[in-house]
């Protein structure tokens, strides 16, 4: 694949370094325009020196390439360079894409060469918003995504979290580059690059469709950990963040389905679109799924949900210097609140487990559980490792489908790999799977 790069003006274009990267380790071809403003944020040396290709800024700037991408031969003659890049690439990627430059291309403006390109180009383009949450919430803006959505533009939805103002959350974080890559791959199909480093959203099967194909699904997710307490004050818990359930909701969402998120102590910002449903324990995240569950079509069960609990929690708090303080705390059983409802599922309805495991036999343990609970598939990591899982911004799993196939999803950060998991979804969606064992990769592994 040949790949050119837009690059306008915002903090986030440092991720657009590691686009770069990435795409060059899956042995595509990388070419990258700036705006003058992005040189404020990323130089034109950093580029150049990942794709071994100059850079260009202006579109009056000679290219001492003349039009070709990295591995091409020099032509004769000195084409139009801006007109060049754009007209012999398979994609045009433009991350960030500022609302400056966004309302300059749904008004067709062309002052600039990243601008001028996309003006030109024949090729599919693909834009990633990135700025602050109010200015990506604004009117102006939403228009100007919907126009450009409406005219065959793909837009890579921005993430929440913390922005570049200091103390400022919300919508508006670029997409992580695990992800631009694999939609752009996505656009192309699975020949696009080295089969040994193709993303999870390139290796998806003939099941997988657009992200149309999501509206009006409706999808409960859970997320978190439940918490069940001892007394009035302490409890038994875990080390469940939520994160992955969140960038589940997230992404569903992002695929136009209706997303109710259950969640289990999460202190994290919701998604925007999402239905949230707060819990504590396992029982009340119980009846919050049994409530919900009748209703969907697609169940993502990534709670961490407690196996036992305080038989007799105490009202209020116990001292440890009182006699009645207990030496001894006796449990009982939580219910399996996934295996019930597998019990009552309708025709149609898929149901994804998820599984924590530690250590080498990760993998056994949770086809085990896919078998036991009777689910569609179950993902499962392996939480041995320091580097991903509970509390961490990336992950690493691999998804089990009762089919028997299995899809390893390489290191990738939680966003990237809930897209690839949903996209293991729509293939169950779809009935299309032949049981044929696969591996792919997202991101780096």
């Amino acid at each position: 694949m040949r790949l050119l790069i837009g690059v306008s003006g915002g903090i986030a274009a440092y991720k657009a370094l590691e686009t770069a990267r990435l795409a060059v380790r899956a042995g595509h071809s990388v070419r990258v325009i700036q705006t003058p403003t992005s040189r404020r944020f990323v130089g034109k040396a950093s580029f150049a020196g990942i794709t071994g290709a100059p850079v260009l800024t202006s579109e009056f700037e000679a290219d001492p390439a003349r039009g070709t991408y990295p591995g091409e031969p020099l032509p004769e003659r000195a084409p139009i360079s801006h007109l060049a890049l754009v007209e012999r690439a398979d994609i045009y990627l433009i991350a960030p894409a500022s609302a400056n430059t966004i309302a300059k291309l749904a008004t067709g403006q062309a002052d600039n060469i990243v601008t001028t390109a996309a003006l030109a180009a024949a090729c599919p383009v693909v834009i990633a918003p990135a700025m602050n949450n109010r200015m990506y919430l604004n009117p102006a803006t939403q228009a100007n995504l919907r126009m450009l959505s409406e005219r065959g533009i793909t837009i890579v939805p921005p993430g929440e979290g913390e922005l570049a103002s200091h103390g400022e959350r919300g919508i508006g974080r670029l997409a992580e580059p695990p992800a631009l890559l694999a939609a752009c791959e996505a656009l192309l199909g699975p020949d696009t690059g080295d089969p040994a480093t193709l993303s999870a959203a390139t290796a998806t099967e003939s099941g997988d469709e657009s992200s149309d194909s999501w509206s009006g699904v409706s999808v409960l997710v859970t997320a978190g950990g439940t918490r069940e307490p001892i007394d009035s004050v302490r409890y038994i818990g875990n080390r469940s963040s939520g994160r992955m359930g969140y960038a589940l909701a997230a992404a569903a969402v992002s695929r136009g389905a209706e997303v109710t998120l259950v969640a289990a102590n999460v202190h994290l910002d919701p998604p925007a679109g999402v239905r949230v449903i707060p819990v504590a324990t396992a029982r009340e995240l119980g009846a919050a799924c049994h409530a919900e569950f009748p209703r969907c079509n697609v169940l993502l069960m990534a709670a961490a949900v407690a196996d036992f609990r305080p038989a007799a929690p105490a009202t209020h708090k116990l001292k440890k210097t009182s006699p009645q303080a207990p030496r001894e705390i006796a449990l009982e059983e939580t219910e399996d609140i996934l295996g019930a409802l597998a019990a009552t599922r309708k025709a149609g309805q898929v149901l994804v487990g998820f599984a924590a495991e530690h250590g080498e036999e990760a993998l056994e343990y949770g086809r085990s559980k896919l078998e036991r609970k009777g689910l569609d598939a179950i993902v499962i990591n392996d939480i041995s490792r320091s580097d991903i899982g509970f509390d961490s911004e990336e992950n690493e799993v691999t998804v089990v489908r009762s089919d028997g196939q299995e899809r390893q999803i390489r290191q990738a950060s939680k966003r990237a790999v809930a897209d690839a998991i949903l996209d293991q979804v729509q293939v169950l969606r779809s009935g299309e799977h032949d049981g044929a064992t696969e591996r792919a990769t997202l991101g780096r592994g």
